[in-house]
């Protein structure tokens, strides 16, 4: 499987992934910082400190200016944009897949007896919303999908890019879900949802076209889907919504291994 991933990977063997995950941590310092002292959140659930979006596109144009040159920084942040290489099931999967995993931890929650109101948002409110997460988003997948996902399919296969960009990511995301003030349990949920949601992120990018653009898609419509979940995020079950995304890796899982035992 490996052989068939190196063409996802735009810049050879000038990539340094874990130098870029160094590098990420270390430009979000001051982010955090920032949000101890203040302790603001610009929306419920979203403490200053996840300013550091902006660190992953960061640390990949770093990277790739001083190995590939500065010429090179236009062509890798043309790849926001790069929604023409995707297949149609690709946009399917890209707006439809956590609305769909979203509304079965609705109906999973239901059935434990929760008592969910109804959403408060209107489809203007989404709109906003879409467009706000969509920057953000493509800020992060500029770096996370842009800058390694390639190099780590490439030696790990794209089980392994996931898993490993998922994790790291996670851990990334300690500190504002701590300034957040989440529970241990609570976050340790939303990591096993965030690690699948890698997972399956990296997927769609190996099968829908290398398409950064897909990526970031999916990653806004994760975040507006939390924030349109009864009300604002606060009824957000992490453990119920890990569990269905686990699910839903295993399921691609499966599908790919009985695609590939079919084609032989």
């Amino acid at each position: 499987m490996k052989g068939t991933l190196a063409s996802s990977d735009p810049y050879g063997k000038g990539v340094f992934p874990f130098a870029f995950f160094g590098l990420v941590f270390a430009l979000s310092m001051p982010f955090w910082l920032v949000g101890s002292l203040t302790g603001g959140t610009f929306l419920p659930g979203l403490p200053v400190s996840s300013a550091m979006v902006l660190c992953p596109a960061l640390a990949a144009a770093l990277l790739v200016g001083r190995v590939h040159g500065r010429r090179s920084l236009k062509a890798f942040a043309l790849r926001a944009v790069d929604c023409g290489r995707m297949p149609i099931w690709a946009w399917a999967v890209a707006l439809l897949t956590m609305p769909m995993v979203m509304a079965i931890s609705a109906v999973w929650q239901t059935a434990l007896g929760q008592h969910l109101p109804q959403p408060a948002l209107d489809v203007f409110q989404l709109a906003a919303l879409l467009a706000l997460f969509l920057v953000a988003a493509t800020l992060e997948e500029l770096g996370w999908t842009g800058y390694a996902t390639g190099s780590l399919m490439r030696a790990y296969g794209w089980i392994g890019a996931g898993l490993i960009i998922g994790a790291v990511s996670a851990v990334w995301h300690l500190i504002p879900l701590i300034q957040a003030g989440r529970a241990w349990d609570w976050i340790a949920w939303w990591a096993l949802g965030s690690v699948a949601r890698r997972v399956i992120m990296v997927w769609l990018y190996w099968k829908g076209g290398r398409s950064l653009f897909a990526v970031s898609l999916f990653h806004a419509m994760s975040n507006v889907t939390w924030m349109a979940f009864p009300v604002m995020g606060s009824h957000y079950d992490p453990m119920v919504t890990g569990l269905v995304l686990a699910g839903a890796v295993l399921s691609i899982l499966a599908a790919t291994s009985f695609s590939a035992r079919v084609r032989a």
